[in-house]
């Protein structure tokens, strides 16, 4: 049997992934969330009486706590996704990234430390290699060079992994995804809004001109990436991990439209502070070590994540708290 402990498990991709390696008659999984406002525990509620799993709300920046729950089970693995992910909100005020990602992050090496895990994977992000020009794409050795709070705080806890793997040879290894999309993404996020916006039969807010480019993976590709780095992945290395669909934000939501049947009402806003140009993701490194690629092309995956919230408006109107609506108006109601 493997033990896992996944942190931020009750979010976006933390959740998909608990799905997957729940999937494994093998393994337990220990699921710690802090449950902010992206965090869902009714996107697990499938395993409330499964033995298997088990759920305790605990901030990760909690050490005692964390440590409470290292001392009665035995963790084979951690994976790590918990963090503060919202470029925008980040750019607002960067403190809580910092409190989260980087103090977060080392608090739970060292707990993982003190308890002889076997392995740790620190999911990461693209946005810690900043923007780059056609038609370069990012490697695993591409300079750090992040641009906002949010990708900052994420390259800062990349560094502190490696540094506890130089220092103290922990067996850990850091795999950085493109943007994510797919079931159970709170909709702050580009697509999950637009679909959104689109089913309320709302304008659609895009920052500056649209131009923007970003390479999508979807959530059960990258599940199956980080699961590939768990099993084939040697220890100490970073692995990217990109889903071959670049396009122009414009581009993309034109199709989410036309999935969608609707002419958009497009309300072209205030362009985000620092907005990276484009990303774009080499991921041979995981392909020739790992075995892996992405199998979900764009237009699927587009189908597949617009027929889930079109058939899952209740959870939609769940997530969509007060907080929600306000952080909306303050975000996008002005030009």
């Amino acid at each position: 049997m493997t033990n896992y402990l996944v942190t931020g498990g009750c979010g976006f991709i933390g959740s998909n992934f608990i799905k997957f390696i729940m999937g494994f008659s093998d393994t337990t999984v220990c699921n710690i969330d802090k449950l902010t406002y992206a965090g869902n525990p009714l996107n697990l509620l499938e395993f409330e009486n499964d033995e298997r799993y088990s759920f305790y709300r605990v901030d990760i920046c909690d050490k005692k706590k964390v440590e409470t729950i290292f001392k009665s089970r035995k963790i084979d693995i951690v994976v790590h996704f918990a963090a503060e992910s919202h470029v925008d909100r980040s750019i607002l005020s960067g403190i809580e990234f910092v409190k989260t990602n980087v103090e977060g992050t080392q608090s739970l090496i060292d707990v993982s430390r003190d308890y002889s895990v076997q392995q740790f994977i620190h999911v990461s992000t693209d946005e810690v290699y900043g923007s780059i020009k056609e038609p370069g794409k990012f490697t695993e050795k591409s300079e750090l060079h992040p641009n906002s709070p949010y990708a900052a705080s994420k390259a800062s806890s990349d560094l502190m992994v490696l540094a506890a793997i130089r220092t103290h040879d922990f067996p850990a290894k850091i795999t950085r995804c493109s943007n994510n999309y797919g079931p159970f993404q709170y909709p702050e996020k580009l697509i999950p809004l637009m679909v959104s916006n689109i089913l309320e039969g709302k304008s659609l807010p895009i920052y500056g001109t649209g131009a923007n480019i970003r390479d999508w993976i979807y959530v059960d590709d990258h599940c199956e990436g980080i699961y590939s780095v768990i099993t084939k992945g040697r220890a100490g290395e970073v692995y990217n991990i990109g889903g071959r669909s670049e396009i122009k934000n414009i581009d993309l939501v034109h199709k989410i439209a036309d999935e969608l049947g609707v002419v958009p009402t497009i309300d072209f806003v205030k362009d985000r502070l620092a907005h990276d140009e484009r990303y774009a993701i080499d991921f041979s490194k995981i392909s020739k070590e790992c075995d892996w690629h992405p199998n979900i092309g764009l237009e699927r995956g587009l189908k597949n994540t617009i027929s889930w919230y079109e058939n899952n408006t209740g959870w939609l109107d769940k997530v969509k708290s007060n907080e929600y609506i306000t952080y909306y108006k303050a975000q996008y109601e002005k030009s």
